[in-house]
């Protein structure tokens, strides 16, 4: 069966999932109630994003193997934990708990136990918790998770197809499709659905499963930068909120994506497009000026980024309200 056919297969079978999901989503009303921290105002269905947790399951259908059974383990553990989180709500003892289990998944697949010292594998614990727990707090305005999403995805394939394979291609080309319905129905002005935790948490445990295996087939760590965009926005806004002696672990507006979209009333999707844009050009200048300028290419770029994020406090009062 040719490859582009069996891309349309998934395809249709992503969308199907996804309305499937709707009514069960209106039957159980799993739905987002917008509060004075949202940057909605309309009530919306929450979990659209689980259609990541089913590619999952259709690339292991399509590509089954000893070792995708480890990411499937991995990845519907955060897809459950996340679900039941977005329904009844949990603590963040189990959450945490459930993130510590899925992430050893990851490091088997990825083959690091055994290859690192204990206390870089327990450094790898906490950075890698740490993205997709960012990622999550990233989630906020319509389109911004799928199509930064996207911009990671194709960075990976793009290094993945040009120097030898580290993974097999599906494993990057499901998301992205799962990517692609999620924004049909979420990149509008109105979206029909929000990713919710099961979305955000779902496609960041993906992504970061990718980008560990990079790391340790590369010994390098200069992929980290293809997150960099959101790495940047959620230390500084961390930093931000500490100097205003907030609870880190509270919800808030401070990113700067919501300043953009609450505070200045840039337009959702293009404050999506935006981060999107910026994220694949840093991608692409760390591919392509990594061989010649090594690291100074990431100090750069992060240095821009940081620039860029201080027009926030342009927007916002620094002190505490």
């Amino acid at each position: 069966m040719s490859v582009i056919i069996i891309y349309l297969i998934v395809f249709v079978l992503l969308l199907v999932a996804e309305l499937l999901y709707f009514r069960i989503a209106d039957k159980y009303n799993i739905i987002d109630k917008p509060n004075e921290r949202s940057s909605h105002n309309y009530i919306t269905i929450r979990g659209g994003g689980i259609i990541w947790w089913v590619a999952a399951l259709l690339y292991m259908l399509f590509n089954s193997s000893e070792m995708s059974g480890w990411f499937l383990a991995g990845i519907t553990l955060m897809a459950g934990i996340s679900l039941w989180d977005d329904v009844k709500g949990l603590g963040q003892k189990v959450r945490l708990l459930a993130h510590l289990v899925a992430m050893t998944c990851a490091f088997i697949l990825a083959g690091a136990f055994g290859m690192y010292p204990w206390w870089a594998i327990a450094l790898g614990y906490i950075v890698f918790i740490g993205i997709v727990n960012a990622y999550n707090f990233m989630d906020g305005i319509n389109g911004i998770t799928g199509l930064y999403s996207i911009a990671v995805l194709a960075s990976l394939q793009y290094v993945n197809l040009s120097y030898g394979n580290f993974v097999h291609p599906d494993l990057i080309w499901y998301p992205m499709i799962a990517s692609a319905v999620f924004l049909f129905f979420n990149f509008r002005k109105r979206a029909r659905c929000f990713a919710g935790d099961v979305g955000s948490v779902t496609i960041a445990f993906w992504i970061v499963t990718l980008l560990l295996i990079l790391i340790i087939k590369t010994e390098n760590l200069i992929w980290i930068g293809f997150l960099m965009v959101y790495g940047v926005d959620t230390v500084m806004t961390i930093l931000h909120r500490i100097y205003l002696k907030q609870n880190i672990m509270e919800a808030h507006r401070l990113h700067f994506y919501q300043i953009l979209a609450n505070e200045k009333k840039v337009p959702h999707r293009l404050v999506s497009l935006i981060y999107f844009t910026v994220q694949l050009l840093c991608s692409a200048l760390i591919i392509i000026l990594y061989p010649v300028m090594g690291w100074w290419i990431l100090i750069i770029l992060a240095i821009l980024l940081i620039l860029i994020y201080s027009f926030k406090f342009k927007f916002v009062k620094i002190s505490n309200p």
